[in-house]
């Protein structure tokens, strides 16, 4: 869990340090990454503290990513760099998409995946499903970057369990995002990264030539093994094509991972990525280019080989987990 300590650091007594300089009084937000691996950065001051029926929710000024979401004691979102996140979640799907109208998102509470969408000149309708309503509203209160998204007509905003709202509709869809909590032993969220959720929910929900994409967890070299090689694994059972990519997020302290499936070709070039974003969105991204995604697919070779032996497949009797206080987990539950 993330953890918000305030200390005076260390003083010589009267007040000053080894250099005769005065202390400030300052406060950490940490998080524990692994058993013996702490990240912590430095606060200008608490904005909000508060629970819900599902989770705690706190939103933190801090010094170097501006302001951050943290959720169940976990970092979500960081006002500074949210974007790599976001861009890389959604862009590639729709680009490789011929034509993608019709978008229905697993999670997003914060709204900045459906931000992300509504660039897209060619969307005519997003259905966000969020369980928890109060995160939401949250998020619309304060996450002033994405109150556009939360006001477009185009936007279907559903106070659901993913899984369950999924099965209900009848209408398929051109892109379903997964934008769900890691899996975390005891969690809402890891039934969502089976087997069977993906051959028997999220499949049939598309339309012919329609992607998915989830969030796929801390994508490093040593952190790649937890989860993101499995689901991609695992979605290789389910879809002809599946393209695994990673960026390095710096709030997240970690390279993290997405996986592009569909069981249509996802072979576009990086010439031919630049002229439909240029065709299709709406203003200029800043991270997310032809060349980044090119370079973003080019997993380094210790990842390549490890996705390449990865015979693990995600089932609800045989899971994996990420590590129990791991690194920033998107909160949005199923």
């Amino acid at each position: 869990m993330g953890d918000i300590s305030c200390s005076n650091g260390i003083s010589n007594g009267n007040g000053l340090n080894g250099n005769g300089h005065a202390q400030r009084k300052s406060c950490w937000y940490e998080e524990e990454i692994e058993e013996n691996l702490r990240w912590c950065f430095a606060l200008n001051s608490i904005l909000h503290t508060g629970a819900t029926p599902y989770q705690d929710i706190q939103l933190l000024d801090t010094k170097p990513f501006g302001k951050a979401l943290v959720i169940d004691g976990k970092l979500q979102s960081a006002e500074i760099d949210e974007f790599i996140y976001h861009e890389s979640l959604v862009h590639p799907a729709l680009l490789h998409h011929p034509n993608p109208k019709n978008i229905f998102i697993m999670g997003g509470g914060e709204g900045s995946t459906a931000r992300e969408l509504l660039r897209h000149k060619t969307v005519e309708n997003v259905a966000m499903c969020d369980i928890d309503e109060e995160v939401v509203e949250f998020c619309k209160s304060h996450l002033v970057i994405n109150r556009d998204a939360f006001c477009d007509p185009r936007l279907d905003l559903v106070i659901n369990d993913a899984r369950a709202e999924l099965e209900r509709r009848e209408e398929l869809y051109d892109v379903i995002i997964g934008d769900l909590a890691d899996p975390i032993e005891g969690g809402p969220c890891y039934q969502l990264y089976t087997k069977s959720f993906y051959e028997s929910t999220v499949k049939p929900r598309l339309n012919q030539g329609g992607i998915f994409v989830t969030q796929a967890g801390p994508a490093g070299v040593f952190s790649h093994a937890e989860v993101f090689s499995c689901i991609y694994n695992t979605l290789r059972q389910v879809f002809k094509y599946v393209v695994p990519y990673s960026a390095h997020i710096p709030s997240y302290a970690d390279i993290w991972g997405w996986i592009m499936a569909s069981d249509s070709p996802l072979i576009l070039n990086a010439d031919e990525l630049d002229l439909r974003m240029k065709q299709r969105i709406k203003g200029e991204n800043r991270y997310l280019d032809g060349q980044t995604f090119t370079s973003a697919s080019t997993l380094s070779k210790a990842v390549r080989k490890s996705l390449d032996n990865e015979t693990h497949v995600y089932t609800e009797e045989n899971a994996r987990f990420i590590y129990g206080h791991g690194t920033a987990q998107k909160h949005h539950q199923a």
